[in-house]
């Protein structure tokens, strides 16, 4: 009961979005990149900031890199085999690759593990952002309908202020620079902001979707990677780390998560196939009510 009671405000969320832009017919692509350019970067500056650096980060680093790029791996094994473009294996990668630990998986493993796995958690949501705004843009450039260059995509990278953000956060955390309590609380503000407008986002991506073009196929290729996939390869990242029992279980927990919420930003964002990376987004949110529960099943044995 718990577990419902934890999903209820997303997909309450979900469903502003979703009412608002069927009412008032928002401009989409303009709110992602408010989201992407000014909300994110004081989101990002502020976790890094605020969370104390450990070896726990470098170990959980490999970890969300390592499961990333395990997926990406896959993914461009099946678009070769399958003879997907670029664009299509770009948008799996946003809809498989990035879990979504944040606003979904963070109030999870609190409710699993408490105060001890929520620390655990943090960190693992702070290197998935940074995943997100390093790799995830890289994709998202990569495959936008545009057909940028390699130039272009690096451009893209480069530009987008997450990144530097975190960078920021990261630095003053370790010269021990202070900050005026007024400064930090607007910078709070603004950053926790980020997260309920994401998820309004992609509500109205939700209402723009039409059902009947969604690639059932690809779709359905990026759910198993998403939901049954990524916690068997996290699995295997728990036998190599030198982790402890509680961190590994966590691990594959928040492996298990949907897609994240961010990803329809960067596909809204750069065009690369919105409508793949929304729809499968929503499908995961909405198959965890069952996929989650067996996970948790499965590591408590």
């Amino acid at each position: 009961m718990e577990f419902v009671l934890i999903l209820l405000p997303i997909f309450g969320i979900f469903a502003i979005g979703f009412i608002g832009q069927k009412t008032l017919k928002f401009d989409i692509p303009n709110l992602s990149k408010l989201t992407l350019y000014l909300m994110s970067p004081f989101l990002a500056f502020n976790t890094f900031y605020t969370n104390k650096l450990t070896m726990d980060y470098a170990y959980l680093l490999i970890f969300v890199v390592g499961l990333c790029l395990s997926i990406i791996a896959i993914i461009y094994v099946i678009a070769k085999v399958m003879n997907y473009d670029i664009q299509d294996a770009c948008a799996m990668i946003l809809a498989s690759a990035f879990m979504n630990n944040g606003n979904y998986g963070t109030p999870v493993v609190l409710l699993i593990f408490g105060a001890a796995g929520l620390d655990i958690a943090v960190i693992l949501m702070v290197l998935q952002q940074l995943a997100m705004s390093t790799i995830g843009v890289f994709f998202a450039a990569r495959g936008s309908s545009q057909n940028a260059s390699m130039k272009m995509v690096w451009q893209r990278v480069v530009r987008m202020p997450v990144a530097y953000g975190a960078l920021l956060g990261i630095v003053l955390q370790l010269i021990h620079m202070p900050i005026p309590a007024g400064v930090m609380t607007c910078v709070k503000l603004v950053g926790d902001a980020a997260i309920p407008t994401i998820m309004i986002v992609l509500g109205m991506q939700l209402a723009v979707i039409s059902f009947r073009r969604i690639d059932i196929p690809k779709v359905s290729i990026s759910l198993i990677l998403r939901l049954l996939i990524s916690p068997l390869i996290a699995v295997l990242f728990t036998l190599i780390l030198p982790v402890d029992p509680m961190t590994k279980q966590i691990m594959i927990l928040l492996a298990a998560m949907p897609t994240a919420a961010n990803t329809t930003l960067l596909a809204v964002q750069f065009n690369t196939k919105p409508d793949l990376v929304s729809s499968t987004t929503f499908i995961s949110t909405v198959l965890s009510i069952v996929t989650i529960p067996v996970v948790l099943w499965l590591i408590f044995p």
